[in-house]
């Protein structure tokens, strides 16, 4: 009996000795449940070239859209969103296959559920997904990824309203000294311009497809205009110009109303024919009526020696519709 227990005990201590002793677990840690799967870092490197190429294309779907002047945009532009969408969708169906561990549970789950047990599957959940050896590194291209599509997305939105190139609506062809002009290129004068009449007027030797060219001209008597002071030197000898493009959705003013029987009809007005917005240019284009939410712009004015009328600087507001930042700086000088 003895001889028995000796060699029983003899025999745990020799298989104690070979087999390894367990890991300490540190503060906080527990036990897995889950065991490793094989190292895969063919599967590492490919998911995170995919996020990386994602994200190179999302970039490019955003410079695409900035730079109007490709050829083909709206194609190049389909073309970079729909390959950053199939490279992110291909880097996560890699990470589902290859990095996370797959553990299948042979055991019903019981009739009855339990804390100890639901605890139990928390924790079996963790483990399964916690085998990425470059952790660190593969969640900083997820979150770049996500992060250059998320901006991809966004960038339409600058459709609303310029945000980047916003320059040419400050400038204008408009400049102190340069003569207002007809469509065939002759000098307006002063004694051209008449009462209950409208004009329309370009900057001499400039380009008449430029934002802000076209401006309407009309003259009305010196005692009708109520001009703020900032505006008040803004007429010549009763002219004043306005900018052509209505502050509401960019359509040409083309409609000039004027009163058959005054006092009782309404004061003169400039009107765009698309949604009616009305202006009164007497105020210095200030809107009495329609959607328009800002005066129209107006543009300074004096007559030469020969008696040509010439513009004295540029407008006093940005020409063309409003959008969300149209009042961030005056036009330049």
């Amino acid at each position: 009996m003895k001889e028995g227990l000796r060699k029983l005990l003899l025999g745990l201590a020799v298989d104690a000795i070979r087999r390894p002793a367990p890991k300490p677990l540190r503060p906080g840690e527990r036990e897995r449940i889950v065991p490793d799967g094989p190292p895969e870092p063919r599967g590492e490197l490919l998911a995170l070239a995919l996020l990386g190429f994602g994200t190179v294309c999302a970039i490019a779907f955003v410079a695409v859209y900035v730079t109007d002047r490709i050829p083909n945009q709206t194609q190049f532009l389909g073309l970079s969103l729909g390959l950053a969408l199939t490279s992110f969708a291909a880097a996560l169906i890699v990470t589902a296959k290859k990095l996370i561990v797959t553990e299948e549970l042979e055991e019903d789950y019981p009739a009855e559920e339990h804390p100890e047990e639901q605890q139990l599957v928390v924790q079996t959940v963790h483990d399964s997904g916690s085998r990425l050896t470059r952790r660190t590194l593969f969640k900083l291209g997820l979150g770049t990824a996500g992060g250059a599509l998320g901006v991809a997305l966004l960038t339409p939105l600058a459709s609303l309203g310029p945000v980047i190139d916003m320059d040419p609506f400050y400038g204008t062809p408009w400049k102190g000294g340069r003569r207002l002009v007809d469509e065939n290129g002759r000098p307006w004068r002063a004694g051209d311009i008449e009462e209950k009449d409208f004009y329309t007027a370009f900057p001499e030797g400039a380009d008449r497809e430029q934002l802000g060219s076209a401006v309407v001209v009309i003259r009305l008597a010196a005692s009708d205009f109520k001009l703020p002071k900032e505006i008040a030197a803004y007429p010549a000898h009763g002219i004043a110009a306005f900018s052509k493009i209505c502050t509401h959705a960019g359509c040409a003013i083309s409609l000039y109303r004027t009163p058959l029987f005054p006092p009782y009809d309404p004061a003169p007005a400039l009107v765009c024919p698309c949604h009616y917005s009305t202006f009164d240019p007497a105020t210095g284009g200030t809107v009495t009526f329609g959607p328009a939410g800002r005066k129209l712009p107006m543009l300074p004015l004096y007559v030469d020696g020969k008696g040509h009328l010439r513009a004295a600087g540029n407008f006093d507001e940005p020409v063309g519709p409003s959008w969300w930042g149209v009042r961030l700086r005056k036009p330049s000088p």
